[in-house]
């Protein structure tokens, strides 16, 4: 049965892998505004199955835009923060897309198809916005902008077993380099396999056509119990465990990629200015106010984001994310506090509301694959 936090599951966009998700006994929530599956047994125990085989995530939530034409490149170079002009056919990269004040307004991933076609990978809950700030900033620029999201589908594959099964019926996808992809085709229809991932594990992600997905799904998912359905609970703990990001915690509109531990995709010398470069440079001169440190937590309460963080009894910073880590088996999050105190070993306390919690900085990610 479906459950959802806003109006009837009716109401809720659905992925072509809906029926796929019922049909393996998912628990349905709303997430923004899609019909997903939060897990299928426990998350827990999809979290596990992850770390020591594999997992099959439905991520066809996420916006999938198009950019073609004369003008794509010059566009993409001036809203994304990596350099985009530099990149080969074949290749995709992480970048933010920020406001004036250097502020994210999402992160992305970018596929570069061709000379002048590209894909962006964006979060569900920031597609529309970022369609309409696309077409706020545009000016004089000349290229096609085509929301491909309801048009696809697309599905994640992460854990140490998947490459070694994925070799069984393809050598090229496993020889791929991390952040390349390679298209293929299906029953005449095109598809693009990736190797990036969210969780901390190697792994594909898969693009295809929402005609297809329900019969490629069943292609795709390897047979046997080492690549199983996963949830996005578990993809969350996933993802917090290899120190990743999540925006609406890591990064919002007032937190800049900086701070976050993001200067590797945010290139401030690019020769084309992008939007939030300036505000991005002041920042770096001025020295930064927070940074993101990982927190190994005393006891068995997870801290949730919000929660204030303390030294000495003086208040340094606040959680962004945190949950018992299954990996661990402790509770871990991630927080802001300031530079001073920053510091690996640095013992702190979480306000926990009821009572402190006694806690330790550690260095990201808390988990690395093998």
């Amino acid at each position: 049965m479906s459950t959802s936090t806003a109006g009837s599951p009716a109401a809720l966009a659905r992925t072509p892998f809906h029926r796929f998700h019922i049909e393996h006994g998912a628990k349905m929530v709303d997430f923004a505004g899609w019909d997903m599956p939060i897990l299928y047994t426990s998350i827990i125990e999809e979290h596990r199955h992850v770390r020591g085989g594999g997992g099959l995530f439905d991520v066809s939530h996420m916006g999938r835009l198009r950019f073609s034409g004369r003008d794509a490149l010059v566009f993409l170079d001036f809203v994304c923060t990596r350099a985009i002009a530099d990149m080969a056919a074949g290749q995709c990269r992480y970048s933010l897309v920020c406001n004036e004040r250097g502020g994210c307004r999402d992160d992305v991933l970018v596929y570069r198809l061709g000379e002048a076609e590209f894909l962006m990978v964006c979060n569900a809950s920031n597609r529309l916005k970022l369609l309409e700030h696309f077409a706020h900033v545009k000016q004089s620029m000349v290229f096609k902008l085509a929301d491909e999201t309801t048009a696809t589908a697309m599905i994640a594959i992460q854990g140490p077993k998947v490459m070694e099964l994925i070799a069984r019926v393809s050598s090229e996808v496993p020889a791929l380099k991390r952040y390349r992809f390679v298209e293929k085709s299906i029953l005449f229809k095109s598809f693009l396999i990736s190797r990036t991932g969210y969780t901390g594990e190697d792994g594909v992600e898969v693009i295809l056509p929402a005609s297809i997905a329900s019969l490629a799904v069943q292609q795709l998912l390897p047979a046997g119990d080492d690549v199983k359905p996963i949830g996005l609970g578990a993809r969350d703990t996933l993802r917090l465990e290899a120190g990743m990001p999540l925006y609406g915690h890591e990064i919002t509109e007032e937190l800049d990629p900086l701070a976050a531990g993001l200067g590797f995709a945010v290139k401030l010398d690019k020769p084309s200015p992008f939007i939030g470069q300036e505000a991005l440079r002041r920042a770096t001169a001025d020295g930064a106010r927070r940074v993101l440190v990982g927190l190994g937590l005393e006891g068995k309460r997870s801290p949730r984001a919000g929660m204030k963080v303390f030294h000495a009894g003086r208040e340094i910073g606040f959680v962004t994310s945190g949950c018992l880590s299954p990996t661990l088996e402790k509770p871990i999050a991630m927080a802001y506090v300031d530079p001073s105190e920053a510091a690996p070993g640095t013992r702190v306390q979480v306000d926990l509301g009821r009572a402190l919690a006694e806690a330790q900085i550690v260095k990201l990610p808390f988990y690395k694959a093998g």
